[in-house]
């Protein structure tokens, strides 16, 4: 909530660069660019900037909006839909108005990894209204995250130069999906600049990120030498069984991710359960979108610094994904799965761009959901501080 000396000053300024009033409910382009041009908060106030629903421009209240829990949960689900990137940090919540009723309001917090995109372009305050930003612009937001990364993957890995990335992946793939084609077309940035400017590069050491190094490097285990999956199929219950097969992923991100999500399809089958007398319904051994949502998880929380490898281990009974790195930030045991937090944010946003996350946070709930609806056990976990554990059990009828 807001105090009341906070409250007084959003409704009675017209032209601060911080605030912008909508009576709108349905603008949800504009709601969305509103949010990334506080995130990244041109101006450098280093405060948080707010968009008031149901506020008319003289700071009175509008009684024609209705502020119901559904508005509530619309407006909290521009943090995690993908469409801004990296994720914003930001609030929603009711505000009562001086003169009675209520107004909604979503306080939005300058970014730690600017430049923030919203569909790929980068919105700025400029004054009361919002623009795009130029080429010095998208620099001066490079410069300022250049002096306060706090994260391994925005750490600049100085035994990497750009001349060991894959750049034709980059810009032939990733960057058509990262930035709006009208940026690309009109683009006239170095190429480290547009690596920068999405968090792959540090112009000041002069060398790709991990996260750099991770999503493009042609020889990633050279830095990273836990950087890849291995899969191990065994003939029974324990490691002491006989291997039946096993494989290593490794590559860059873009190319372990692309052939991870290749080998799980079609490896689990389908198979007829009765109902009753005259009914029967299709179930997995293992539903592989759960699988496929668990390795995604391990992939990317993992801790990067560490040797270990994810892995992928599948016995006669169950499957086991476990990663180096257990929960991280503000997830705790018992908070987990309700909230989550990001030990590698760039390669959230990495994977979200490249299709393999569509929403944030919602992995283990859909792994979850899919079990569920195949009449499986739901997945377990062991939350371990130097690892993190997901056990699928084989559906009890297969």
């Amino acid at each position: 909530m807001l105090t009341d000396e906070q409250l007084n000053e959003l409704l009675a300024s017209t032209e601060s660069d911080r605030i912008e009033r909508t009576i709108s409910t349905a603008k949800t382009v504009k709601f969305r660019e509103a949010i990334c041009s506080f995130a990244n908060d041109m101006p450098g106030h280093g405060k948080p900037g707010y968009l008031l629903i149901g506020i008319n421009d003289d700071g009175t209240l509008n009684t024609g909006v209705q502020i119901t829990d559904q508005l509530m949960q619309d407006f909290a689900s521009y943090r995690d839909d993908g469409h801004i990137l990296p994720q914003p940090m930001m609030k929603v919540f009711k505000q009562s108005h001086p003169d009675g009723g209520e107004f909604l309001v979503v306080e939005v917090q300058p970014s730690d990894l600017p430049p923030v995109r919203h569909d790929g372009r980068i919105d700025i305050r400029v004054g009361p209204r919002r623009a795009r930003a130029n080429e010095s612009e998208e620099r001066r937001l490079i410069e300022r995250r250049s002096a306060c990364f706090r994260t391994f993957d925005i750490t600049p890995c100085p035994d990497a130069t750009l001349e060991e990335l894959d750049l034709e992946a980059f810009q032939n793939t990733y960057r058509r999906d990262a930035v709006d084609p009208e940026v690309i077309k009109e683009n006239n940035r170095e190429l480290s600049l547009q690596l920068a400017a999405l968090r792959f590069y540090h112009l000041g050491s002069n060398c790709p990120t991990n996260a750099g190094a991770i999503v493009f490097g042609k020889d990633p285990l050279a830095y990273f030498p836990g950087a890849y999956v291995q899969y191990v199929r065994y003939d029974g219950e324990t490691l002491a069984d006989e291997v039946e097969e096993q494989k290593q992923f490794t590559g860059n991100l873009m190319v372990l991710l692309r052939e991870l999500d290749s080998f799980v399809k079609g490896r689990f089958t389908q198979k007829p359960v009765k109902t009753t007398a005259l009914r029967e319904h299709l179930v997995w051994d293992y539903p592989e979108d759960a699988v496929r949502e668990l390795l995604m998880n391990a992939v990317l929380h993992r801790d990067y610094q560490s040797n270990q490898p994810a892995r992928f281990y599948q016995f006669s009974n169950r499957i086991e994904i476990q990663n180096p790195g257990g929960l991280y930030g503000d997830a705790r045991p018992e908070n987990f799965p309700r909230v989550n937090d990001y030990r590698n944010p760039v390669l959230a946003e990495a994977m979200a761009v490249l299709g393999y996350a569509n929403r944030f946070g919602r992995g283990v709930a859909r792994a979850q959901k899919l079990l569920e609806e195949n009449g499986s056990p739901v997945v377990t976990f062991n939350l371990e501080t130097t690892h993190f554990l997901a056990t699928i059990q084989k559906h009890p009828d297969r």
